[in-house]
């Protein structure tokens, strides 16, 4: 396990803990796990009036006992309190009073008590309606929360049966603030000098390093606030996935899902598995990808379509995408410590051996990640390993013609499982700086465009997709879609005007693109970001943002709305530092004036 402040790309583990986003054991599915589930999106949503917490209301209970009721659910270990959007109200548990908050203890007047068998039937209907209104009150309080951010609290997920305090936080849980409220011009506008006098001191620290270029722009009105180097090309690091997310959204639109299918092979008994480049699918339901595909699910169709006959071979087939499986510019050790797999149109859990996601270093990944997805899929039809050939898919024969034998035709579908939208896995991959996830997703635009999916296919496409947004193309220079080339070259300017024109709403898919970025002090690769020194806090629930992190570059590029309520947009690329801690806590300073200054 690679240390994060000397990996090749520590972000690409995201600083963020492993979590269970399945159902607990023992719990009851959701009814989106009886069809394989599907991802759900947590953000907090676009062009929103900001929200402030409710305060409880004291509703007078002169005759039933007040108990200490939490404005929020005790979190488990895996789920963080949650922060003002939009989600459901805590239920009443099975068997509960209506007044009774999920959770907590019966009261005296909970049933079988003194009171209640002495109560007049008026006086024991009044005390219900009172907590029904109680507990109106107390959803009123809650209604609409939920934790920004894809990963962390999934839609599809059930409650846990038992929840467990957490343990204390270090600092206080921000609420982060809507994505796009001031992106219309709210608040104050800051002036260029103003902005200078505020961050032109931090931006020269030496912290930084030996090359620093910035970009800051105001949504609102286009203005640059402030420009060091910002349009010459630097190495970005993992701010390249703000272009690969922008561009496969853009080519296949927030909706579009990504299916892994099964056929019957040219000979009888041969069936072909059809990497369709989904790097999520999973062998069975997991931890890692709540929702995603499953090749469990997949299999149980193949047998139902194959009836009595078994199949005797599988063929896999990963020609959707071509060409070299590793990036110029990839360091050697990428794949050695888990932060890349090799790129494959067939892969489960994104080329993973086990379904995990570390918070330091890298996860093992295959060697050779098709043939691993083919040998377990294999397992699941009831053939042994020695049965699975790589190959590919015969081409799909007309019907046959009516009162002809019944059979399988060649190139006949026997089963097909589809991804997760594609905002959903733009969401994973930002959030989680997931390079694998990047890589395969990139060959999605390439392949939109009718080219083959190669890196360089891929990379030229991205750029084509900015330049046919209006954006400066000229300065990008892509060798990968997911940063870890260092050979990869991209502007301020160009990650700002991208931003400020996601924000504008001009392109409606590119929006979405906010609802993957991690949080200041609450999620993704951001979660322990913002925490020290503490004048940094003020950055946390307010700054959203794809970091970026190669030995010696740190990056940052995102939103932030200031203290005079403006929406502005930012790039911070830094390269010469001597240590990945204190180039990054040289970021964060940077921000959160941003943030603070009333410019």
């Amino acid at each position: 396990m690679q240390p994060q402040t000397s990996g090749p790309d520590s972000d690409n583990s995201g600083g963020q803990r492993t979590r269970d986003l399945s159902a607990p054991p023992g719990g009851s599915a959701s009814p989106a796990d009886a069809t394989g589930g599907s991802y759900g999106r947590a953000s907090v949503p676009l062009n929103n009036v900001p929200q402030t917490n409710v305060p409880q209301t004291n509703v007078p209970q002169t005759n039933v006992p007040q108990k200490p009721v939490a404005r929020n659910p005790v979190p488990s270990n895996n789920v963080r309190p949650l922060s003002p959007a939009s989600g459901p109200a805590p239920s009443v548990p099975a068997g509960g009073s209506p007044g009774q908050v999920a959770g907590g203890p019966a009261g005296p007047d909970d049933g079988g008590g003194p009171a209640a068998a002495t109560g007049s039937s008026s006086r024991t209907r009044w005390i219900w309606a009172l907590s029904v209104v109680v507990a109106l009150v107390l959803a009123a309080g809650v209604v609409g929360l939920v934790r920004p951010g894809p990963v962390d609290r999934w839609l599809s997920a059930a409650p846990a049966s038992t929840p467990t305090p957490a343990p204390a936080p270090t600092t206080p849980d921000p609420s982060p603030t809507p994505v796009l409220a001031a992106a219309a011009g709210g608040g104050s506008a800051p002036s260029a000098q103003g902005v200078t006098r505020a961050i032109d001191p931090l931006v020269k620290s030496a912290a930084l390093g030996t090359k620093v270029h910035v970009a800051v722009l105001d949504v609102a009105s286009g203005d640059v606030l402030y420009a060091r180097n910002a349009d010459t090309m630097t190495t970005p690091a993992s701010t390249t996935k703000l272009l690969t997310a922008a561009a496969v959204l853009d080519a296949r639109g927030p909706s579009y899902r990504l299916s892994t299918r099964v056929v019957a092979g040219a000979a009888p008994g041969e069936v072909v598995l059809i990497g369709g480049g989904d790097p999520t699918l999973s062998t069975t339901r997991n931890r890692l990808f709540p929702g995603a595909a499953r090749l469990d699910l997949l299999a149980a169709q193949v047998k139902k379509s194959l009836g009595a006959t078994r199949p005797a071979l599988l063929r896999y087939d990963t020609s959707l995408f071509s060409g070299p499986e590793t990036a110029k510019g990839w360091d050697s050790t990428d794949i050695t410590y888990g932060q890349v797999s090799r790129i494959q149109a067939l892969m489960v859990n994104a080329g993973r051996i086990r379904p995990i996601h570390n918070e330091f270093g890298g996860d093992p990944r295959s060697s050779d990640p098709a043939d691993a997805a083919a040998k377990a899929f294999a397992k699941m039809l009831g053939l042994p390993s020695s049965a699975v050939r790589k190959g590919k898919a015969p081409a799909a024969a007309p019907a046959p013609p009516s009162g002809a034998a019944a059979g399988l035709a060649p190139g006949q579908q026997l089963g097909v499982v589809q991804s997760p939208p594609m905002v959903q896995l733009t969401d994973w991959m930002l959030e989680q700086s997931d390079n694998t996830a990047a890589e395969a997703l990139s060959r999605q635009v390439a392949i939109a465009d009718g080219k083959p999916g190669t890196f360089d296919d891929a990379t030229e496409a991205i750029v084509a997709r900015m330049r046919g947004l209006g954006l400066p193309s000229d300065e990008a220079d892509l060798y990968d879609a997911s940063g870890l080339s260092r050979n990869n070259g991209i502007s301020p300017t160009m990650l700002t005007q991208l931003l400020a024109l996601a924000a504008s709403g001009r392109q409606p898919a590119l929006s979405s693109l906010f609802g993957g970025l991690p949080v200041a002090g609450w999620s993704g690769t951001m979660v322990k970001r913002f925490v020290s020194p503490a004048p940094h806090q003020r950055g946390q629930g307010v700054v959203r943002a794809k970091t970026g992190t190669l030995s010696g570059v740190n990056t940052m590029a995102g939103t932030l709305t200031t203290a005079d309520g403006r929406l502005l947009v930012f790039a911070i690329m830094a390269s010469g530092s001597g240590s990945a801690l204190t180039g990054r806590a040289a970021l964060d300073a940077v921000a959160t004036k941003l943030v603070s200054c009333g410019c």
